[in-house]
């Protein structure tokens, strides 16, 4: 009786030990909960778009633009995994442990008829997801870039296209009919040459002055502004407005002044109030202007991002005023969602991964009329993600 009464007691010590137990990571998990604010919520749409036809996969996407009928353009870089090109013997790469070897030399025999084609470098998507035009490369009259970027669809229907691996950006119909080239492959003379580019990032038109703004990008340091229909230089400027040079500014450091050079412009967005928004994407940096380059105010991002840096893309909401400012982090794998007025951090979503939700360095981002929100990914993620509005309410606050 003693033995069983010692028992009781000691089980029921443990419940009680369990119970507080229970109590206090209820308590701490309560204590830690994330504050919340009130923010434009999203939610993935695993199913969109559609499976691409003829057995197409993407490269790293890097251009991403949505037109009046909510179609979704994007342009990618066609490089695929070795085993996904075509499947001819001998394109398999490296052999991997456990792979087939490489096919002997002269073996022109597929593997396989099943996958893949790598798809056209243009591809339009309509709202449910599936592919109804593509086209793009190399044709009479014009210079294609021996690396896409950007993709800009403008009012009138006419599709630009920048390349960060040459010195040019091309204007076509959508039906992919060559319009205009500003610049040459392999001119460029630096941030002073007006006729030429310097690896290109990205192109927004301003339809009510008919002007072309250029994120003059990965070899110059500045926005150029262009005649949209006849190509003819209007004006450019650098970081804080002034002029722009070739001064290397070295390695962004996070605990120095922040430089008086662009390091990146990888996107120039104009607003609905006529400002212009710069990404300078290595120097984790926004930087405002007014559309004749005058400097207006600035802000800094996940500041002690290295590498890449955090400000790849933006995007504004469609309420009238454009509340929002969406920016797609391609280094912490992100789209953050700020006040455009302060530019302060309201809150973001996705982490780092390949399930839907999740990125592989979101490269670009864009709205719909509807304010759905869509993203493609650069290097290995080789996608196109649609994240569906759910309206304002409350979303996990975020820090910069």
């Amino acid at each position: 009786m003693k033995r069983n009464y010692k028992a009781g007691v000691t089980l029921m010590a443990a419940i009680a030990v369990l119970g507080v137990t229970q109590w206090a990571l209820q308590t701490s998990g309560q204590a830690q909960t994330p504050q919340t604010v009130q923010g434009p919520m999203f939610q993935v749409d695993p199913f969109w778009p559609k499976n691409l036809p003829n057995n197409w996969v993407l490269g790293s996407v890097v251009g991403l633009s949505i037109d009046a009928r909510d179609h979704v353009w994007i342009t990618h870089r066609g490089n695929v995994a070795p085993k996904e090109a075509g499947m001819l013997p001998g394109t398999n790469g490296t052999q991997q442990p456990g792979g087939s070897p490489p096919a002997m030399p002269g073996d022109k025999r597929r593997i396989s008829d099943i996958c893949c084609e790598v798809a056209p470098p243009v591809l339009e998507f309509d709202p449910e997801g599936n592919v109804v035009s593509s086209w793009g490369g190399p044709g009479a009259g014009y210079e294609w870039p021996p690396s896409m970027h950007g993709v800009t669809v403008d009012g009138k229907d006419n599709v630009w296209l920048a390349g960060n691996q040459g010195n040019t950006v091309l204007k076509f119909t959508r039906q992919g009919k060559f319009l205009l080239q500003i610049g040459k492959n392999g001119q460029s003379k630096g941030n002073t040459d007006t006729a030429n580019l310097g690896r290109p990032a990205e192109v927004e038109i301003d339809m009510a002055a008919n002007e072309a703004y250029v994120a003059d990008g990965y070899g110059n340091r500045r926005v150029i502004v262009y005649d949209a229909t006849t190509g003819a230089y209007k004006r450019h400027w650098g970081a804080y407005g002034k002029k722009p040079d070739d001064t290397d500014p070295g390695p962004y450091d996070p605990d120095k002044p922040l430089p008086q050079v662009f390091w990146t412009v990888h996107c120039a967005q104009i607003a609905n109030d006529g400002l212009v928004y710069v990404c300078d994407r290595a120097n984790d940096r926004i930087q405002v202007f007014r559309k004749d380059g005058t400097f207006v105010k600035e802000a800094q991002l996940a500041r002690r991002t290295l590498g890449d840096g955090a400000v790849f893309d933006m995007a504004f909401s469609k309420d009238a005023p454009q509340k929002y400012l969406f920016i797609s982090d391609g280094a912490n794998h992100r789209i953050w969602t700020l006040l455009k007025d302060p530019l302060q951090v309201v809150s973001h979503f996705g982490s780092g991964g390949r399930q839907p939700g999740q990125f592989y360095s979101p490269h670009n981002v864009a709205l719909d009329s509807k304010g759905n929100i869509y993203t493609v990914e650069t290097y290995e993620g080789k996608r196109l993600q649609k994240f569906n509005y759910k309206g304002v309410g409350a979303v996990r606050a975020s820090t910069n």
